[in-house]
């Protein structure tokens, strides 16, 4: 079964686009097959996987609004294994436009669901008039915009799961209890299936003590949740957007990329989905 998570995280500059990119390569080159819905109006998922501007259009604005079935918003990446619906310059009006539609919650949810995952009968096995169109994904991740509105919104009642990138600093506590809350309201309201699926560190440096001091209270409050994986600060992270490349294929061996690749393994060890360690990422 397709497994839909949305990255999220209502602070702007926490790694959540970097993540999304980066995790979605490291899963590519394990064989899973990843789809990545831009869903910030920024755009810049589509920008770091190298989709022009002028490429952009249907996108997951069309998507959102059922303008287009999904096989025409979907682009190839140069990752094999790796698609993205990418963010075109409409999106940008999408918050407004939704605000006076009946279920405006759901909008992404019908869109994405209603063609990637297959209806199953009480035995499990899909219907044969499922509506299904685009078999074969294993992970859908949402990039969501850097706040709690209807996108983000929609990007959750969508999902199985929100992962949460988490700036190693001070303000980044308040942020991520906003969040959870709103997750929490999500799960009781409009998904009962949504979960925290975990919580990642960025921008760790172990230098500087408030980093770690922000690892201890993280940990201390959500336990397990926490992924032990970290992502350092790293120039070559910083660089890789403006190559229109994930830092997995713009410099395999940094720091950066590595502990990406340590975090998918990490999350995949956990829902029992790993079977090979990955070796090389596809140029």
């Amino acid at each position: 079964m397709t497994r839909i998570l949305s990255i999220a995280n209502q602070k702007g500059g926490v790694g959540k686009t970097t993540t999304t990119i980066n995790l979605a390569t490291a899963m590519a080159a394990v064989g899973k097959r990843v789809l990545l819905v831009d869903l910030d109006p920024q755009g810049n998922a589509s920008t770091g996987v190298g989709i022009a501007p002028a490429q952009r259009s249907p996108g997951s604005y069309a998507v959102l609004f059922g303008d287009v079935p999904l096989s025409e918003a979907i682009r190839h990446t140069d990752i094999p294994g790796m698609d993205i619906i990418p963010a075109s310059s409409e999106l940008a009006g999408a918050e407004i436009e939704l605000v006076p539609e009946e279920g405006r919650e759901f909008f992404l949810r019908a869109s994405l669901r209603n063609q990637l995952i297959p209806q199953l009968d009480e035995q499990g096995q899909p219907l044969a008039n499922s509506e299904l169109i685009l078999p074969g994904y294993d992970y859908v991740l949402i990039d969501c915009p850097p706040a709690l509105g209807l996108l983000t919104l929609n990007a959750l009642v969508a999902s199985d799961a929100v992962l949460v990138p988490l700036q190693c600093e001070f303000y980044a506590m308040e942020g991520l209890s906003h969040l959870l809350r709103t997750i929490d309201v999500v799960s009781r309201n409009l998904n009962p299936v949504l979960n925290l699926q975990g919580v990642v560190l960025t921008m760790y440096d172990r230098r500087n003590s408030l980093s770690k001091q922000v690892e201890d209270d993280v940990r201390a409050y959500l336990g397990e949740k926490v992924y032990l994986n970290t992502i350092p600060r790293n120039v070559r992270i910083s660089e890789a957007p403006s190559h229109g490349k994930p830092v997995l294929i713009y410099d395999f061996r940094s720091t950066g990329a590595q502990a990406y690749i340590q975090l998918a393994r990490e999350i995949l060890q956990r829902e029992g989905a790993l079977a090979t360690a990955p070796q090389q990422v596809p140029a």
